[in-house]
């Protein structure tokens, strides 16, 4: 039987090089081991299409699949269905604009099929001139969403947000949605991969093929008085001794925080849920249960809930997201 020690947790990424990627994951992160164009880095995944597996200490070589399994409170939290990972969470390099696409949320789910998603996405690079869709500028119907597919105005409909580090961006299920070239986001989003793509923008494949689109889906669950989009900043809620944190995104899913650490700090666990570190700029020092990793830049960690606390020890001035279900 498995012993589900409580330790930080390092996870193999996957990618996936999707025709949209770059190469900015592996310039700025010095990875390696990704394809040429590599679109998305998958840094915690339970999804039998892309699936994470322990890369240190005695649980190394186990599936997160294998540890939801096994582990179920321990690793996921009290407040968590002890046979689900309820999080996805990636960074994406968008080299040129992603499809137009929409997802369900969790009433439209349950109605018509697929998997509910709401993410947020934390800029953590992008280019001077980048920018997201998100939303539309005004409210509108299927027929006249329709009419700008045949005609290629989609783009006059939707609510256009500059892209600068260290914003974020709130995309509930049912939101409209791109993300446009020279952007490199982190995305928290509920463990999905249902996504129906209304518009590509008129893109080919390699072959020459148009992509797929799945417009009749996407019209059933667009949310057609959407205009509210924006772009957040991090809202300051501790400082002290040199650290400060910051709420980033707070839903019924998860919540995200950004901390600027000079100092160590020991951070208490609630054991409702696992924590994720990803560390944006700097070295970071965590340890639990006596057991320590160094986080490198672009580095992730999971840390199970069974953790009473973890330490964190920055190397200089540091800066990390913290995730939570």
């Amino acid at each position: 039987m498995m012993q589900c020690v409580a330790y930080p947790l390092l996870l193999r990424p996957v990618y996936k090089n999707y025709i949209w990627g770059g190469t900015r994951i592996a310039e700025r992160y010095g990875r390696s081991e990704t394809p040429d164009s590599c679109a998305e880095s998958w840094e915690v995944s339970n999804r039998p299409e892309g699936m994470s597996v322990v890369q240190n200490g005695p649980l190394a070589g186990k599936t997160l699949h294998e540890l939801v399994a096994s582990c179920g409170p321990d690793l996921v939290g009290a407040k968590g269905r002890p046979d689900h990972f309820p999080l996805l969470i990636k960074l994406i390099d968008a080299r040129e604009r992603l499809s137009l696409q929409v997802h369900p949320n969790d009433e439209t789910a349950a109605i018509y099929g697929g998997e509910a998603k709401t993410e947020a996405w934390y800029v953590v690079d992008a280019d001077p001139d980048a920018k997201v869709y998100a939303g539309l500028r005004n409210p509108t119907s299927a027929d006249t969403l329709r009419e700008a597919i045949q005609s290629g105005g989609v783009e006059d409909m939707l609510t256009e947000l500059p892209a600068r580090p260290g914003k974020a961006s709130y995309i509930s299920g049912g939101r409209l949605h791109a993300i446009g070239e020279g952007c490199l986001l982190l995305e928290v989003q509920q463990s999905s991969n249902t996504t129906y793509r209304v518009y590509d923008w008129g893109r080919v494949d390699h072959d020459g093929t148009p992509r797929e689109l799945h417009i009749d889906e996407a019209m059933r669950v667009i949310d057609w008085g959407d205009t509210s989009a924006v772009f957040t900043d991090p809202r300051l809620v501790a400082e002290h001794d040199g650290n400060a944190w910051w709420d980033v995104v707070t839903s019924p899913y998860f919540r995200v925080q950004k901390a600027r650490l000079t100092a160590a700090e020991n951070v208490l666990h609630t054991q409702d849920s696992f924590t994720v570190l990803f560390v944006t700029t700097g070295t970071v020092a965590v340890s639990a249960n006596g057991m320590e990793e160094r986080l490198a830049p672009g580095t992730s960690c999971l840390i199970p809930a069974a953790a009473e606390s973890y330490d964190l020890r920055p190397f200089g001035t540091s800066e990390l997201i913290a995730i939570r279900a």
